[in-house]
């Protein structure tokens, strides 16, 4: 289970790659990439638009600069899998792997190569739930996930 002190670790770093922003201005991990946009300096990952929320995109993940501190994947879970093998080969050392209230981008195979590859993994977290100022809903599922005792500590 993640550890508190990884998802700490993870929003404490400035610079941040961002795979699975989606085109569509209203899609969730548009409004993401909003609220960790004023606090990181995102870097979206997308290999079809040019920009995204006006921010210039990298195609690829192999195509990310060297100064990635960390890379949050968004991603359906049969993507996930060659995100994180591209992560691993780029050197990101923290990969957070996004679950929400639905769908995420969790997989088995992943956590098991962030671990094997001693990369600090996040997996199965949604980063609104502790990325200030927290809104009301993202309390109410962390709530949720106190209660389900999948809430990090």
């Amino acid at each position: 289970m993640t550890s508190m002190d990884a998802v700490q670790d993870f929003l404490a770093q400035r610079k941040i790659a961002m795979v699975g922003v989606s085109r569509d201005e209203k899609d969730f991990s548009r409004a993401v990439y909003r609220q960790l946009r004023g606090s990181h300096d995102l870097v979206p990952v997308h290999a079809e638009v040019d920009e995204i929320e006006g921010d210039p995109t990298v195609r690829s993940v192999d195509a990310l600069p060297a100064d990635i501190d960390g890379i949050l994947v968004m991603t359906s879970p049969e993507r996930t899998d060659e995100v994180v093998e591209a992560a691993i080969e780029a050197g990101i050392p923290r990969v957070w792997l996004f679950k929400g209230a639905g769908k995420g981008s969790v997989t088995d195979h992943a956590v098991a190569l962030c671990v094997d590859h001693g990369i600090e993994v996040i997996d199965g977290q949604c980063p609104l739930m502790f990325a200030e100022p927290v809104a009301t809903f993202h309390k109410v599922h962390a709530f949720g996930k106190k209660v389900a005792h999948t809430y990090p500590i």
